[in-house]
């Protein structure tokens, strides 16, 4: 009972927050107060409305707000999101283009389970949509999901990959960012052991953690420090009364975005206050630069306590990826038998996340896999999240991709018939 206590006061602090932050503007913005001009009250619902907005945003989940996209034909044509694949802890989305031919290309982009929405990704899908059918892992807040719903753990996880590559077939490019990289390579195993007819045509892995152990982190180093023991009496709570998923154990999306801020406190801080004084003189907007930026990385998700504690004890701790002995449901999956699936890895040189070295170890791991079959990309002076969404992605990355995705299509299947 003490942990869904826990989970119920951190819900009451961010509720009385926004109720604050709501008096505040509510009450600085009363008409009687324009006789008496001040700047105090103006500061004051200034302070208010950011507030407001912040402790809101936290438990609401983004709209992924792509509405059109310019096609050669010169028009916009609408942007549907279709649900094709419907599970307990996550869907499979499509972007569908309406009126627009199939594209060629098909690309699933699987997003992070790392305490943000899959909405994360929205400028990255924004910039696959004009040149490919693009689907998407959503995976469900687990403070939503009941506890009759079972367990979550990352054999779950790579299963769940393994039924949406399934789906949409072996001429699929998948696209893992950060967290997913290590368990999207154990499903292209798991498939190129069991079912070869449903692996993708090719696999980029984009700043994951393959071997965390390659260059340390501050992510690994804290991964070294604790003992699973105190990492289950610290970060794990149980959902309490407010939710569909009361009663189950989870790692709370409030909790991961205090450690989130709290490794960049001095920025996050000086932007708040920035904001507030923009908002004092009237020079900001609700689509302004910071506001884009933090209604979406406030906006957190739970995780469940089995995916995040297993995670952190079978990726992190034992190198099971690493080391090529992780085992799905008794199945122990071997790297070694992708032959056919080409492989491309990416990585950011100014990565304080998954650093240089962590990803691209994928390759070595794939002693099956012709070099032929195999690239790999430093990008200079970029940062974690530069290479899936920044600048980099757009001007650097996102080209290379297209142009393996392109220049492989005629060798994979080729690799296979000369393996054979």
């Amino acid at each position: 009972m003490r942990y869904m206590a826990t989970y119920d006061l951190m819900e009451s602090f961010r509720n009385t927050n926004q109720w604050l932050g709501a008096t505040a503007r509510t009450l600085a913005s009363y008409p009687a107060f324009a006789a008496m001009p001040n700047p105090l009250i103006g500061m004051a619902a200034a302070w208010g409305e950011v507030t407001e907005r912040s402790f809101e945003r936290m438990v609401v989940k983004p709209d992924w707000g792509i509405r059109s996209i310019p096609c050669e034909d010169g028009r916009d044509h609408l942007v549907e999101v279709r649900t094709v694949v419907e599970k307990p802890f996550g869907n499979l989305l499509h972007f569908e283009v309406t009126g627009r031919p199939k594209k060629p290309r098909t690309i699933l982009l699987v997003a992070p389970m790392s305490g943000h929405y899959a909405t994360l990704l929205r400028s990255t899908v924004i910039s696959l949509i004009p040149d490919a059918e693009v689907y998407v892992t959503d995976w469900h807040n687990a403070r939503d999901i009941p506890v009759s719903a079972g367990k979550f753990d990352i054999e779950d996880y790579t299963l769940y990959l393994v039924d949406f590559m399934r789906h949409l077939g072996p001429e699929t490019n998948v696209i893992a960012v950060c967290q997913p990289a290590p368990l999207t390579l154990a499903a292209a195993a798991y498939l190129a052991e069991l079912d070869p007819k449903a692996q993708p045509r090719t696999m980029t892995l984009i700043g994951g953690p393959i071997d965390p152990d390659a260059t340390p982190t501050d992510v690994t180093d804290f991964g070294r420090r604790v003992t699973m023991g105190q990492l289950e009496e610290t970060m794990i709570q149980q959902v309490g009364f407010k939710y569909k998923g009361v009663g189950r154990m989870v790692y709370p999306g409030l909790l991961q975005l205090a450690s989130f801020m709290s490794m960049n406190a001095e920025r996050h801080s000086r932007a708040f206050t920035d904001q507030i004084f923009r908002v004092s003189r009237g020079e900001a907007s609700d689509h302004d630069p910071h506001n884009r930026f933090y209604d979406e990385y406030l906006a957190v998700m739970d995780m469940t306590a089995e995916f995040y504690l297993s995670t952190v004890e079978r990726i992190f701790k034992n190198g099971e990826i690493a080391q090529n002995r992780f085992v799905v449901e008794g199945h122990r999956v071997d790297i070694g038998k992708i032959t056919d699936v080409a492989v491309m890895t990416v990585e950011g040189a100014n990565d304080d996340i998954s650093a240089p070295g962590q990803c691209v170890a994928a390759l070595d791991l794939c002693t099956g896999l012709p070099d032929r079959l195999k690239a790999q990309h430093l990008e200079p002076g970029a940062g974690h999240y530069g290479i899936f969404a920044g600048k980099s992605w757009r001007n650097n990355i996102r080209p290379l991709v297209l142009s393996f995705i392109d220049g492989t299509s005629g060798k994979t299947r080729a690799a296979a018939s000369d393996a054979a």
